[in-house]
């Protein structure tokens, strides 16, 4: 058979209170440290975050960089072949002459030719 204490209403009332009083003083010391975690993780991750942006805006530097090397390594390399074409297009021009010219003198030698043979006659 349990044995109840004779307790007032006030005493129980009292302990009640103290009872959820220590209660609460648990859970705010648990949630203080959980947020004490918690903010430390949070500058953690922001610190990671921070990094991150470091890391990206350095390989988009990078990139734009070598966009820029390469960009201008075409144009070198088109400035080149244009001026290399110039130069077969003046070379070609000059032989073009030059066989003009020749086939001008071949034609007068056979012409002076058949005048000579046309003398004779």
């Amino acid at each position: 058979m349990t044995f109840f204490k004779n307790a007032n209403f006030n005493e129980r009332r009292t302990a009640a209170e103290t009872a959820k009083k220590a209660e609460l003083e648990r859970v705010r010391a648990l949630t203080a440290k959980i947020n004490e975690g918690a903010a430390e993780r949070l500058m953690a991750r922001q610190a990671i975050n921070a990094a991150r942006d470091v890391r990206a805006a350095e390989r988009d530097a990078a990139r734009l960089a070598a966009e820029a090397r390469a960009a201008e390594e075409l144009a070198a390399q088109e400035a080149a072949l244009k001026a290399e074409q110039a130069e077969r297009d003046a070379r070609a021009a000059e032989q073009a002459e030059r066989d003009l010219a020749a086939a001008a003198e071949r034609k007068a030698a056979r012409d002076a030719r058949y005048a000579a043979r046309k003398a004779r006659k």
